[in-house]
């Protein structure tokens, strides 16, 4: 099972394996209080494609399609959280403050349709 959280909600035991998804540190979070198993920085957008992205709702469709493409090109990190999700619960933090449009849910998608 995959869930997702912000990097600001609290930790829970039924997060399961928590794997940070951003290639940057969520600011004003302690590691403490992140309480994240795994960073996989490498599975998290391009910065280019994060900052031409913006987080604008405007850019979502075209924002998923080119960061499908940089997944389908990144196979080793993209085969090691597939490993990790068959296993147990994993839940991806993440930092944007939208919980509709950003790149967890992106991924999410992705890990679920290749399944």
């Amino acid at each position: 099972m995959i869930q997702l959280k912000r990097a600001y909600e609290a930790a829970a035991k039924s997060d399961g394996l928590r794997i940070l998804v951003e290639r940057l540190w969520p600011r004003g979070v302690s590691k403490e209080k992140a309480a994240i198993d795994l960073w996989l920085k490498e599975i998290a957008p391009s910065t280019e494609l994060r900052k031409w992205f913006g987080h604008d709702p405007d850019k979502w469709p075209e924002f998923r399609k080119r960061y499908r493409a940089e997944l389908r090109a990144n196979k080793d990190v993209v085969t090691q959280l597939k490993q990790k999700i068959a296993k147990r619960t994993v839940t991806l933090v993440f930092a944007a403050s939208d919980t509709e449009h950003n790149s967890a849910v992106a991924l999410k998608e992705f890990l679920v349709r290749r399944k």
